[in-house]
C-alpha cells in the first residue's frame, strides 16, 4: 500500500527544502507559543511557499477568529489541523474557509479514547491519532511519546487517519505494522533537539516509512 508521511514541526527552510526533496506529502508548521517550533503565521506563509507539490498544514490548538482569519490571509494552508479541545460544530466552522478540510487531533492512550472518534465524524476530513499528553503537560502534542499503535489495528475511524506520536526511524516500521496506518506524522523523532529538525533524519524517516509501506498488503 502506499504510505502517506507527513513532517510536522518545520520551522526553517532547510528543512523544508529536505522534506519537499524527500517527498513528503504533508508539512507541518505549528502556530501554537508553547511549542518550541511556534511559528507566526506571517512566518508559517513564508515557508509554506517553498511546498512544492506538497501539502501544507497550520497546527492550531483552540485558535480564536482572530488567529484563524490571520492564519488564512498569511499562510493560506491547504489544510488545518485542529489540536486542542474544538468541538464538532468549531470544527464545521473551521471546514468551510480552508480548501482541502479540516483534521482533528485526538489524544490515545485506551481504546476508549478512539471512540470518542465518532463526534467528529462528518465535520472533519480526516484525524490524526496522537498519544494523550501526560497529566501537567504544557501542550498536546510533540512530546515524543509513545503509545500502544496496535490499538488502531482494524479500528474504522470514518475518515482517512495519521498515526502520530513518539514516532522515530527506529520504530516507524514496527509502529505502521502493529496499528496498520496509511499514513504517520512526525515531529521530535526527526530533530537533534527539541525544534531542531535533523535533515539526515526526515530522509531516513521517510524512506522507512515507504519501505514499510510497500511490505504491507
Amino acid at each position: 500500500m502506499s504510505m502517506t508521511v507527513k513532517i510536522c514541526g518545520l520551522n526553517d527552510a532547510a528543512a523544508v527544502d529536505a522534506a519537499v526533496a524527500a517527498g513528503a506529502d504533508y508539512l507541518g508548521f505549528i502556530i501554537f507559543p508553547r511549542s518550541p517550533r511556534a511559528l507566526t503565521p506571517a512566518a508559517a506563509g513564508a515557508l509554506a511557499a517553498r511546498k512544492g507539490p506538497a501539502r501544507s498544514v497550520a497546527v492550531l490548538v483552540d485558535p480564536d477568529d482572530a488567529l484563524l482569519g490571520e492564519v488564512l490571509v498569511r499562510m493560506k494552508p491547504d489544510i488545518i489541523q485542529l489540536h486542542g479541545d474544538e468541538s464538532p460544530a468549531r470544527c464545521q466552522d473551521v471546514r468551510s474557509y480552508v480548501g482541502e478540510g479540516v483534521w482533528k487531533a485526538l489524544g490515545v492512550s485506551v481504546r476508549e479514547d478512539l471512540d470518542r472518534a465518532a463526534r467528529w465524524r462528518g465535520p472533519v476530513d480526516g484525524f490524526v491519532f496522537d498519544a494523550k499528553p501526560p497529566a501537567g503537560a504544557d501542550r498536546p502534542g510533540g512530546l515524543g511519546v509513545g503509545w500502544d499503535y496496535s490499538l488502531l489495528n482494524g479500528f474504522d475511524a470514518g475518515a482517512p487517519w495519521l498515526l502520530a506520536g513518539g514516532l522515530s526511524v527506529e520504530n516507524v516500521a514496527d509502529a505502521i505494522a502493529q496499528s496498520g496506518a496509511r499514513g504517520v506524522d512526525v515531529v521530535s523523532g526527526v530533530e537533534s533537539a527539541p525544534g531542531v529538525k535533523d535533515i539526515a533524519k526526515i530522509k531516513a524517516f521517510i524512506a522507512a516509512a515507504r519501505a514499510q509501506g510497500a511490505l504491507a498488503p
